[in-house]
């Protein structure tokens, strides 16, 4: 089937989380949705399951346009509340489990919480990043059962009566993910439900998506390309979601092989270390197509040719601008796929339908040539609806109706978008983006610091390592060591710095900023730095 033929399949649907499910389901029936640890959630049991967590959640006194933070390691509740949350108007607030007390903290404060959903390993956590806010945000577990006096969405959902009304639509708020910006503090990206569900529309065209597609999720629930790709991906299509708590390179080709997946995302270093495992621990599959970015050719040999994967899709897009584009998927009579390329502007199934619109743009705000480096600029239906609380931000980031990216890239004559350079201070890390301001407001918090300024460097593993280049007070010392533990007792684990360089100072613009882009022009400065991978 084509990807038009695989949504005309379907009946209508009014662009809503809801209409979109029931459309699926109303053809379904027991056919799996959701696959987890052993777990099946039908399609049939998808809408009882909802309607209860959404009773749950009412009951709570959750109503139109509160914020509800998930805040536990990846599991199908996650998708449930998602989906419940959606229903009663609400919007739901990915966590990352793993962020430290003080980084929670703000993003509980600044959406506004008026409850957490966490697991039991979160929820002392989840109770410390909260102590501040009035009312006392309520907690419950997104576990089977509750414990330490804390109620299971399960228990609470069986004792209330289920709701099958509807106070959220299509063009209503459903979710707000934190991503670090230049200012040093994460700004709440908001996507309605329409952002969604067209999302999952467009990487049905992307990766060819039918109902006997089951997509793998190695990524985490509190992402973008998670929620927006495999999760809509695999509703819009009709097909599986296939869930893990976490990412395991050495049962990720066990786990392939016995839930039946035929498709899954990766992050540059997902796909480094696969490649770099024991070839003991592969096993046949069913995978045939992955995607991801940025694919080295190695990569994609590796993938094609030992593990068996043929089709290694590259894109681009950002959690303000999910699927902006994409490489043609091969024998769509679309174009070749072309390596190391971000490909062209995203299709929606319906070809007939506007959708994303690419532009680069010179330091004039012009329309560069082709073959010039300039600043992508994006138009698609697909773009958030603003930063939550942040109006200036929000107007900051578009011009004339199209999304400013921050990104510098240059566009072929036959239309292919090439990824130049970041224009603005984010460090891309393990799948995460870093508020290069973020980390030196932390160091520069160290007693014995007088400036630092943390810069993006190559990885072995592809994306970015971090390098801190730090000007100590007079007469005071401190180690690289001490300089990451700083770090690692007030940020998560992904933005401590791997290489830290002492320096007598550090180069300035006119106006006393960092110049940092004369330290990322220093090709000196990562070997004299100490590196602490």
């Amino acid at each position: 089937m084509t990807p038009i033929e695989v949504l005309r399949q379907f009946p209508p649907h009014d662009g809503s989380l809801a209409g979109l499910c029931a459309s699926r389901a109303s053809r379904n029936g027991d056919r799996p949705f959701l696959l987890f640890e052993g777990e099946t959630i039908a399609w049939s049991e998808l809408e009882p399951r909802v309607q209860r967590a959404a009773a749950a959640y009412a009951a709570l006194g959750v109503g139109s346009g509160d914020r509800v933070a998930t805040y536990a390691p990846t599991r199908p509740d996650i998708v449930i509340t998602l989906l419940a949350l959606a229903r009663l108007g609400a919007w739901m607030v990915p966590v990352n489990p793993d962020l430290r007390v003080d980084e929670a903290r703000y993003i509980f404060e600044h959406a506004g919480v008026s409850g957490i959903a966490c697991a039991r390993a979160t929820a002392s956590s989840a109770l410390e990043a909260a102590a501040n806010l009035r009312p006392a945000p309520w907690r419950i577990l997104l576990e089977p059962a509750g414990a330490d006096g804390l109620p299971a969405l399960a228990e609470l959902g069986a004792r209330a009566a289920p709701r099958a009304d509807r106070r959220g639509g299509a063009d209503d708020v459903c979710v707000v993910v934190y991503t670090s910006g230049t200012t040093g503090f994460p700004k709440g990206v908001m996507h309605t439900q329409r952002s969604m569900v067209l999302a999952g529309e467009g990487f049905v065209e992307r990766m060819r998506l039918t109902p006997d597609d089951r997509l793998l999720a190695v990524l985490p629930l509190f992402h973008v390309n998670a929620l927006f790709y495999s999760l809509c991906g695999a509703a819009a299509c009709g097909g599986a979601l296939v869930l893990v708590p976490k990412f395991s390179a050495s049962r990720f080709w066990q786990v392939a092989a016995e839930t039946g997946a035929t498709e899954f995302n990766f992050i540059a270093a997902i796909s480094s270390i696969l490649a770099q495992r024991p070839r003991s621990e592969f096993v046949p599959h069913r995978i045939a197509k992955a995607y991801g970015a940025p694919i080295p050719a190695e990569i994609d040999r590796v993938f094609r040719t030992e593990f068996g994967v043929p089709v290694m899709l590259e894109g681009y897009g950002m959690t303000e601008i999910p699927g902006a584009c994409n490489n043609p998927f091969p024998g769509a009579g679309l174009g070749e796929m072309r390596l190391g390329a971000m490909g062209k502007a995203a299709l929606h199934p319906d070809h007939s339908l506007p959708f994303a619109a690419l532009q680069v743009l010179d330091d004039d705000g012009r329309p560069a040539p082709d073959g010039a480096v300039g600043e992508l600029a994006v138009r698609t239906p697909i773009v958030m609806k603003g930063y939550y609380r942040d109006p200036e931000a929000t107007r900051a980031a578009f011009k004339d109706g199209w999304f400013l990216t921050g990104d510098l890239v240059r566009r072929d004559a036959d239309g292919y978008y090439w990824f130049v350079a970041r224009k603005k201070d984010i460090i891309r890390r393990r799948g995460e983006n870093i508020s290069g301001a973020e980390l030196d407001r932390v160091m520069g918090e160290h007693p014995a610091v007088a400036e630092a300024a943390a810069i993006a460097v190559p990885s072995p593993l592809g994306e970015d390592d971090i390098l801190a280049a730090i000007v100590l007070r007079p007469g005071m010392r401190a180690s690289a060591r001490e300089i990451a533990d700083w770090c690692r007792a007030r940020l998560a684990a992904h933005k401590v710095p791997r290489y830290v360089a002492f320096l007598d100072e550090l180069p300035h613009t006119p106006t006393h900023r960092v110049a940092k882009f004369k330290l990322k022009g220093d090709g000196t400065l990562l070997a004299r730095a100490v590196d602490l991978g």
